[in-house]
């Protein structure tokens, strides 16, 4: 009897940890300071180094495929390719504390990026349509020139 009571106070505590876990989003959140906190933004300030938090968020999301961490110059980007409901992971460098941006995956950034595609497809095939259409106007303006000298020759 003494051991299942001590069993099920030991699953409490563990199933408890495992409740209190802080996430937004299902993002995980490392700890630190909230200095802004929306439906669709967090934003928070940490005392970690930004590779301890960066090897923080490789660790926690290493069984999702679809992310891809970007080093850039002034921070590093982390970002969401499937279907999670965050979309973006912000680390800043060099600043202390290092601050975290997490954002939301939302319609406008979707549509945005169907529309930019959209219109440079037909941005392509324009510069393509006037490459060959320049082009071919300089071939025809050059067979014209060989075949008169041609013809001059000729008689």
């Amino acid at each position: 009897m003494k051991k299942i009571i001590l069993g099920l106070m030991v699953c409490s505590i563990v199933l408890s940890s495992f409740a209190f876990s802080e996430d937004f989003l299902g993002a995980p959140v490392p700890k630190g300071k909230v200095s802004l906190q929306t439906d669709s933004r967090l934003e928070m300030t940490t005392p970690l180094t930004h590779d301890e938090i960066v090897k923080y968020y490789k660790e926690a999301l290493k069984e999702h495929k679809d992310i891809k961490f970007r080093n850039w110059k002034d921070s590093t980007y982390i970002e969401d390719d499937g279907r999670l409901k965050w979309h973006s992971i912000t680390i800043t460098k060099n600043e202390t504390p290092t601050s975290v941006i997490i954002a939301k995956d939302n319609w406008t950034w979707i549509i945005g990026t169907l529309v930019l595609r959209y219109i440079a497809v037909f941005i392509v095939l324009m510069v393509l349509l006037l490459g060959m259409s320049l082009s071919g106007k300089i071939i025809s303006y050059l067979v014209q020139k060989a075949d008169k000298a041609k013809q001059k020759t000729a008689t």
